[in-house]
């Protein structure tokens, strides 16, 4: 659904938006802020969406529908042209295979294309059964049968060929392997197993691919999971060579982690492959990024940042991804506010005076270093954020026009009221 310059047309800029733009825009000229170059910035941060968040988000415990939920890839790719046209902020796509296997990759690759849409890393899944012929109830990749790691290992690289053929440039691979109870596995074994199976796929992936190696401390297993953490993402990574980095979830770490740290050590040794945005308040919450954590969301960024501009790994060589869908909000919005949350602790940690901050650092300056910090974060940034949208098309409240154009109800009436996308 493609939404015309007609009906664009009934929402003009709000009046205050453009003093609010001149209030800050004084006010970081004063700072020595160049407000031109900062909605540059802005403008050039895409971050993509994945193809499974555009239905009803699932728990363990049910899901509930809502409605016009897009019912194959051809629909989702619509959804996530939608999204770009109102945002700006979207321009790539992460695939979930087998959810979302393209029946004819030309035809799918030249859609995305008229939307403006490339092939963000692909996603593999033996995280569950679906159909294949052996159980990964214990395990995948680490399962004491080989015949079982064989078969997950040639699902990977299936994945590798279905995103050659769309023009991708990365493989994501998560593990849900580990144990319930003690006893139930070796560890040793289940972690040789992984790395000698990552290995075979690494090997599979074109040169100019890179495998982006995600963690998680606990779910579904909850006695051992075999990439439990940022390290032993990073100790496998090493072992299968330059292009195998760690992917950080932010959803996927225990209570209280200190993310940006592992944020800054990865950027130290040019392991960050890429991000996994959500937000969580006591685990794998999939809540909105920036709804519960947003001064946390900010910190990763002053890291991110830093990392850049010191020469520690460069900000072009990370992928950027939402990775959250809750069942009680309507998917679409609940994108829509997460670009909008990331995009504005990306701003306010543009804002953040850093030659200020080194001199507090070196000096032992704590409270000073905290205020440099503060100021940055307790910027109001929204029409910084809104102007860099505006400039190069989108609209200046999103989430307002798609309420007011109605366009959920009107997917409904095409789509239907038990349309259910695929995934969890």
């Amino acid at each position: 659904m493609k939404i015309s310059s007609d009906q664009l047309s009934d929402f003009p800029i709000d009046p205050f938006h453009l003093k609010s733009l001149q209030l800050l825009g004084e006010q970081l000229a004063a700072e020595g802020q160049n407000i031109d170059l900062l909605i540059d910035q802005i403008q050039s941060f895409q971050i993509a969406v994945p193809s499974w968040a555009l239905g009803t988000g699932g728990t363990r415990f049910g899901r509930f529908q809502i409605g016009g939920e897009p019912r194959n890839l051809e629909e989702k790719l619509d959804d996530i042209g939608l999204l770009a046209q109102l945002t700006k902020k979207t321009d790539a796509v992460s695939l979930h295979i087998p959810w979302d296997i393209p029946k004819d990759a030309t035809a799918i690759r030249q859609k995305a294309a008229e939307l403006q849409i490339g092939f963000d890393a692909m996603n593999s899944n033996t995280f569950q059964d679906y159909g294949q012929p052996l159980s990964y109830k214990m395990g995948s990749l680490s399962n004491a049968d080989a015949s079982v790691r064989k078969q997950a290992i040639e699902h990977n690289l299936e994945v590798i060929r279905i995103g050659e053929s769309l023009g991708s440039k990365g493989l994501t691979v998560w593990l849900a392997d580990g144990s319930n109870f003690p006893g139930q596995a070796n560890f040793r074994n289940a972690l040789q197993w992984t790395a000698d199976s990552l290995k075979e796929i690494y090997a599979g992936m074109p040169s100019d691919w890179k495998l982006l190696l995600e963690y998680k401390p606990y779910e579904p297993n909850f006695y051992h999971t075999v990439i439990p953490d940022w390290g032993t993402s990073s100790l496998l990574c090493r072992q299968l060579g330059d292009r195998a980095k760690v992917l950080v979830d932010l959803g996927h770490h225990l209570p209280n982690t200190n993310i940006e740290q592992i944020v800054a050590t990865l950027m130290h040794q040019n392991l960050l492959a890429g991000f996994h945005f959500n937000d969580s308040k006591y685990g794998d919450d999939d809540l909105s990024t920036g709804s519960a954590k947003p001064y946390q969301l900010f910190l990763i960024f002053c890291e991110l940042i830093a990392g850049d501009l010191d020469g520690a790994q460069g900000w072009s060589s990370i992928s950027w991804m939402i990775d959250a869908s809750h069942n009680t909000k309507d998917p679409l919005e609940d994108l829509m506010q997460a670009l909008e949350s990331i995009s504005q602790a990306y701003a306010k940690a543009l804002l953040v005076d850093r030659e200020k901050l080194r001199i507090c650092q070196m000096e032992g300056d704590v409270t000073g270093a905290q205020e440099v910090l503060q100021k940055a974060f307790l910027t109001d940034v929204r029409s910084l954020v809104r102007e860099a949208r505006i400039r190069i098309g989108g609209v200046a409240e999103p989430l307002e026009v798609f309420r007011k154009l109605k366009i959920r109800e009107k997917l409904i009436a095409h789509r239907g009221k038990s349309s259910q996308a695929t995934g969890l």
